[in-house]
């Protein structure tokens, strides 16, 4: 029977138990999804005695139709394009080079703010979890993934408390390993499986790369 979480804390204690069970961890490295995944990858993070940092990505949308994702971008200068999009929109090279222009400054831009200026830890040869606090469509974590794995992921891994079980087998095809503690038939809305979906802010993402918790605002009650 399904349950709904506490929380951002809670759903990640939660998921934290199911990754230790079903993931080889070794040189791992957990990713949040700015703001609402990062409460829930600190708590895998310190389950696993991994690091912890953030995954900032971009959707890259159609100038006409913004909704419509072309392609993703993220740190290190990475691009993951959608070719069957890009043909279909009819895209032009001036007109992707003014999108991603704009794309990339807010990625680099909101990265460096949320680490408050460290650097980025290295992907390279590890196996990266990438955890948010639920998926509905997967487009976020379908670019996170495959930004991921284009930054030098030798493994990727999606961890989230709660999907829809189509999103998350079309979302398999993209990482190695996806694990998911509640799979519901009728998602409807990712808040609607948590008591407190309380958003989180900027700073609590900052104190949490840091390693300290802070305000329990957006991210649950703590012990």
């Amino acid at each position: 029977m399904a349950m709904m979480f506490a929380d951002r804390v809670d759903a990640g204690r939660r998921l934290a138990e199911r990754v230790r069970a079903e993931v080889d961890a070794r040189n791992a490295v957990v990713v949040g999804l700015p703001r609402g995944g990062v409460p829930v990858a600190y708590e895998v993070a310190q389950a696993l005695g991994a690091p912890l940092d953030v995954i900032v990505v971009r959707k890259l949308g159609v100038p006409y139709h913004r909704e419509l994702g072309y392609g993703a971008v993220g740190e290190d200068g990475v691009r993951v394009l959608n070719p069957d999009i890009v043909r279909l929109a009819a895209l032009d090279p001036g007109q992707m080079a003014e999108v991603e222009r704009r794309a990339r400054a807010e990625v680099e831009g909101r990265a460096n703010r949320l680490r408050g200026g460290r650097p980025a830890t290295p992907f390279e040869g590890r196996t990266v979890i990438v955890v948010d606090d639920g998926v509905a469509t997967g487009g976020t974590a379908r670019a996170a993934c495959q930004v991921a794995r284009a930054r030098g992921a030798e493994r990727v891994v999606l961890a989230v408390p709660v999907g829809s079980p189509d999103v998350i087998a079309e979302l398999s095809r993209v990482a190695d390993q996806v694990v998911c503690v509640e799979t519901p038939r009728d998602l409807f809305a990712i808040g609607a499986w948590y008591e407190d979906f309380s958003p989180t802010s900027d700073e609590e993402v900052t104190e949490l790369l840091r390693g300290t918790p802070a305000g329990a605002g957006g991210r649950g009650r703590r012990p």
